[in-house]
């Protein structure tokens, strides 16, 4: 998957995820968790946007662990909407698939960057050599 496929993959989660909250129960546990919902499920299109304008390979990387990291908080509250029984299963089945997809995805990337950073540059120029205290 290239870079457009999955900014768009990411765009229609969040999408997904706005189209989820907006049809929860208007109550004080649906709205709490609905918002936090909202707020991670559309960063992870928003950290990957910025992830592709990474100055370097860290920042790239970097940058994808933020996505990692909200597609997976965004997963925590789906299986909270279905423990807390306000959504169904069933319901939410197609989306936790999905994000289970998308992190699988940046969690590949983040490797694969990493290893080819790693063979790029096999001994960092910057060392921190042991004191001789140590």
């Amino acid at each position: 998957m290239n870079e457009r496929e999955f900014k768009s993959r990411t765009k229609e989660f969040a999408l997904r995820v706005i189209k989820l909250v907006s049809s929860l129960p208007k109550e004080p546990v649906g709205d709490v968790v609905g918002r936090q919902l909202l707020r991670s499920g559309t960063s992870v299109g928003a950290n990957y946007r910025a992830a592709c304008r990474g100055r370097s390979a860290a920042d790239v990387v970097n940058k994808l662990g933020f996505v990692e990291e909200e597609a997976d908080e965004s997963l925590f509250w789906m299986e909270l909407l279905v423990d807390a029984q306000i959504v169904s299963a069933k319901r939410l089945a197609a989306l936790m698939t999905e994000t289970n997809e998308l992190i699988a995805m940046v969690v590949a990337s983040i490797k694969t960057m990493n290893r080819r950073r790693i063979a790029a540059n096999p001994k960092s120029k910057i060392q921190n050599p042991k004191s001789k205290y140590a």
